[in-house]
This record gives structure tokens, C-alpha cells and sequence, in this order.
């Protein structure tokens, strides 16, 4: 079969903001069958095809999370209290291309508080035939994004990047927070560790209107499993 190569120009480690900082251009190329129309063949078990985030399946909980956010007077640090239900979903398809995905929701709140300190939805994909993982992001404050990285199957870690003005991985932000609390890159980093936790380390880069430097707002936690992942529908059947 004939293969076409599809050039995705993805802005890598390094970002453009009013300081006049060069951007970092990243070239993947990936090779796609020419007809672009007809769908890959898939496994209906979700589970057993998720790559690196398959140790990720499951609902979890983190009692240590640690979040540094900007203050009126500069920054302040919170710990916090974490919930992230992971679920497999179907196969999903773009025609040649195949995802293998969780569809994910994380809840935070403060010790010993009710009110929701942060919420946020979104899918961990993985594509097998590109060996990339794709995290969306929404979060009820408006704004989304959508992440990216390059992993093997077996990755024990693995790190992802989102950066403003990208047409593929990028951000989006409500005009508020584009004028006052501009994110303008968002990285992640994940680890699986030996003992069947995982953890993340998360830097989102900020241009605060008021501030003349940039500003790095850090999440990081580890999380227990508390529960396994319910199979997909399609592997239920």
C-alpha cells in the first residue's frame, strides 16, 4: 500500500512570549496508509492496549498533593486532597489513525474542606502506530488545551507539552484569563512508579498582566489505586 508522510510541526521545549524568547519548532514525522478514509483495525479490549498508561487504569486517590499558585503578594502553597477516576473508552478512529484512550476526571479539594479547589475532565490517549500519548484538558473556569508527548509501549515515565498559539497542541483561554493570567505553556511529567502508585509533576507557565517576570504555577501528587477500571463497553460484550 502506498504511504503518504503527514508532517505535524509541533512547538516543542521552548515558547514565545512578549520578552521576545525564540521558539523551539519539533518536526514528527508519521506515516499514514493514502486513503484516508478507511478505519484501522482495532481490538475491542481496551485495557490490554493502552501502552504506557495502562498502569494509569483505575480510580485513585493522593492525600499529598502540593500546589504552588500566584498571590496577591507573590505565591502561596496549598497541599490538597485528590480523587482521578480513569476509565477505558472504544477504540476511537480517524480513519487510519487508532487511539486507545481513558476517559479521565479529577477532583481536589483542600484537607478537610468540601468546596472544589480545582476540577478537571478530559482523555489520556494513546496511539499506538505513533507512539504518542495526548492528554486533553477542560477545566470549568474556561479554558482547555491539549498536550502531547512520544513514549514506548512500556514507558515507565514520560513527559507532555502544550503550548499557546500551537494550531495542533495548544491553549485556549476565556478572555479573562488570556488578559490577566495568560498561560502560555503546560508541561507534564508522569511517573509509574515500583510500588503500583503513579505520580505527575505539572508546570503551567503564566504571563500575569501585573508582573514583569513569568510565573511557574507547579501541581504535583501521588496517587493509590483505590478501585480497577471498568472494562470498555465494546470489551463487556
Amino acid at each position: 500500500m502506498l504511504l503518504r508522510i503527514l508532517t505535524y510541526v509541533v512547538p516543542g521545549n521552548a515558547f514565545i512570549h512578549e520578552m521576545g524568547q525564540m521558539e523551539h519548532i519539533l518536526y514528527r514525522m508519521i506515516q499514514y496508509p493514502d486513503d484516508i478514509y478507511t478505519e484501522a483495525s482495532s481490538n475491542n479490549n481496551t485495557l490490554s492496549n493502552l501502552g504506557p498508561l495502562r498502569p494509569m487504569a483505575g480510580v485513585w486517590e493522593g492525600s499529598m498533593g502540593v500546589d504552588i499558585h500566584p498571590f496577591s503578594n507573590g505565591s502561596e502553597q496549598d497541599t490538597y486532597t485528590e480523587r482521578y477516576e480513569l476509565q477505558p473508552i472504544d477504540p476511537q478512529t480517524n480513519g487510519p489513525q487508532l487511539f486507545y484512550g481513558l476517559r479521565y476526571h479529577t477532583h481536589i479539594v483542600k484537607p478537610g474542606e468540601v468546596e472544589t479547589f480545582h476540577d478537571q475532565v478530559g482523555y489520556w490517549l494513546w496511539e499506538p502506530g505513533a507512539n504518542t500519548i495526548i492528554m486533553t484538558i477542560a477545566i470549568p473556569r474556561g479554558q482547555i488545551a491539549m498536550a502531547s508527548g512520544t513514549a514506548n509501549p512500556d514507558s515507565t515515565t514520560f513527559a507532555l507539552s502544550a503550548t499557546a498559539g500551537s494550531d495542533t497542541y495548544g491553549i485556549c483561554s476565556n478572555p479573562f484569563l488570556q488578559d490577566t493570567f495568560r498561560t502560555i505553556k503546560f508541561d507534564i511529567t508522569v511517573t509509574i512508579n515500583s510500588d503500583g502508585t503513579w505520580s505527575y509533576n505539572q508546570n503551567t507557565t503564566m504571563v500575569i498582566s501585573d508582573r514583569e517576570n513569568i510565573f511557574h504555577h507547579i501541581d504535583k501528587n501521588t496517587l493509590s489505586k483505590i478501585s480497577e477500571p471498568t472494562p470498555n463497553p465494546l470489551a463487556l460484550n
